[in-house]
């Protein structure tokens, strides 16, 4: 059983803050990074929180951004993404796990940014918690950011990418403040799975981020999942004709939060029939969807693998990589991939992609006996995450680890596998939040021994940019398995050479 001791204080730039010390971990939640996004300051870039003169609670979890939780066939997701909307205004907050202790100082610092489509999830999410972090020597802080249509819908008269514009803000607010938690600002690391990789992977090539952290590990995530504003402004009129709104910033403001969420989940739907095929013929986000950061703005000026090619970012070490079958997540549970013939392949990605059927052949499609469903998933897996990521890998001019999560989940008989989000109870090391009959990793307790070799290769990376394995360069690309232990040379893509940025 926990023990529980007596409160802990520390200080911030807006007053004190109370947290709790449990087991030699202090505690500190809900923390507000920025001014509440409501009333006048709704789609207003972050503000400066009003300060408080009387410790304020740190004891709980804040708020969460507004978003709906969907149900998920034969699987339960809530570790990794919340149980939900908690509603309260001020939930541009951050939570911190640290070694208690006033000897603590100079530790480096992890701030983990969630995934969840940029339509969902949250900071508070059991999987995400950072004790274990900080019982290894690290000043953990998970963060809240604004999504959907409160976040990244480039709505005329609104600033574009807010969502993005938070991220930044609340590593402003780590810069000045994590001191006094223990942290070095200037050995800061940030990291993210999906969506919040994703992002990473925006922040290291833009003007507005630089020098506010070091390193980032990118978990599932790369640059390639943009969109420009002309493609995105389908979105934007097909909402406000939604909501019976006009399509600018008024319109907006005049919906209510709930009525926005019911919306989104309308234009999310597979059956929306919305085109989210960009100039060259892609949906980079593969219908995943529709909400992604625009590039074209002073966030993110060009496409991150243009700012890349130019040198953006090289000052930061990056580890990046993916698990081996992404798209397990999506289409396991569902039946698709068992189920899925071969037409219905080909229409699926033909929706998102110039080319379907030549890309499916690649991947088997025209073999005797292979069905379109599992073909489906394969290349998927390789377009939506794997390849990007490799290709983000090349073109990023510093330091880069590529590894592969390469251990299968036994849940569902076995095939759910290395699927999408299967890393995240590894790396923070809460194993048990995601196991049992209907958990993503499946009924059988996973190997505790992995989980702490893998949370050990991200602390060894936050604190100095070591990697047990060679960089990966042209010559060797080599890429680390993390279940194996080892690094291997990266394997062949079908779908490399009729991929196009």
């Amino acid at each position: 059983m926990s023990t529980v001791s007596d409160a802990v204080m520390a200080n911030t730039s807006c007053g004190p803050v109370r947290g709790r010390e449990i087991e030699g971990v202090a505690r500190y939640l809900g923390i507000p990074y920025a001014a509440a996004p409501v009333g006048d300051l709704r789609f207003v870039a972050p503000q400066p929180h009003a300060p408080w003169d009387e410790p304020r609670d740190a004891t709980a979890f804040g708020p969460t951004a507004p978003y709906q939780l969907r149900d998920f066939p034969t699987l339960d997701l809530t570790p990794l993404v919340g149980s939900g909307w908690v509603k309260g205004d001020d939930y541009l907050n951050l939570n911190i796990w640290t070694p208690a202790g006033s000897d603590a100082a100079g530790l480096p610092v992890m701030v983990f940014i969630h995934g969840g489509a940029w339509v969902g999830g949250t900071a508070s999410a059991p999987t995400q918690d950072g004790t274990s972090f900080a019982r290894n020597g690290v000043v953990c802080v998970t963060i809240n950011y604004r999504l959907g249509i409160e976040g990244f819908l480039p709505i005329p008269g609104v600033p574009t990418n807010l969502g993005l514009r938070d991220m930044i803000a609340a590593l402003q607010w780590v810069r000045d403040n994590i001191a006094g938690f223990g942290g070095d600002p200037a050995n800061v690391t940030v990291f993210g799975e999906s969506a919040g990789a994703m992002s990473i992977g925006d922040l290291v090539v833009s003007p507005l981020a630089k020098g506010l952290f070091r390193r980032a590990i990118l978990q599932s995530g790369h640059g390639s999942m943009v969109r420009s504003v002309r493609t995105m402004r389908k979105v934007v009129d097909r909402l406000a004709k939604v909501l019976g709104v006009s399509a600018d910033v008024a319109g907006f403001r005049s919906a209510s939060i709930q009525a926005e969420l019911d919306a989104q989940d309308v234009v999310q739907a597979p059956t929306s029939g919305l085109d989210m095929r960009g100039e060259n013929g892609r949906d980079p986000a593969y219908g995943l969807s529709k909400f992604l950061p625009v590039h074209g703005d002073d966030v993110i000026p060009v496409p991150p693998l243009q700012a890349l090619a130019k040198g953006a970012g090289a000052e930061i070490d990056v580890l990046i990589g993916t698990n081996a079958e992404e798209m397990n997540l999506y289409f396991v549970p569902t039946g698709v991939k068992a189920k899925l013939g071969r037409l219905l392949a080909w229409f699926l990605l033909s929706r998102t992609e110039r080319g379907a059927l030549g890309i499916l052949n690649r991947y088997g499609l025209a073999q005797r006996g292979v069905a379109g469903g599992a073909t489906l998933t394969r290349a998927l897996t390789d377009l939506v995450f794997r390849w990007p990521a490799r290709a983000y890998a090349q073109a990023h001019q510093g330091r880069t680890h590529f590894y592969e999560m390469d251990w299968r989940s036994p849940a569902l008989g076995g095939e759910l596998g290395a699927c999408h989000a299967v890393d995240v109870p590894f790396v923070f090391n809460t194993l048990a939040t995601a196991t049992g009959a209907i958990g993503v990793l499946g009924q059988t307790p996973p190997p505790q021994a992995l989980a702490d070799n893998i949370q050990k290769v991200w602390i060894d990376f936050a604190r100095d940019g070591s990697a047990p394995w060679p960089e990966y360069e042209a010559g060797t690309r080599q890429v680390y398995q993390l279940a194996k232990g080892r690094a291997e040379p990266d394997t062949d893509f079908p779908i490399a050479a009729t991929w196009r940025e």
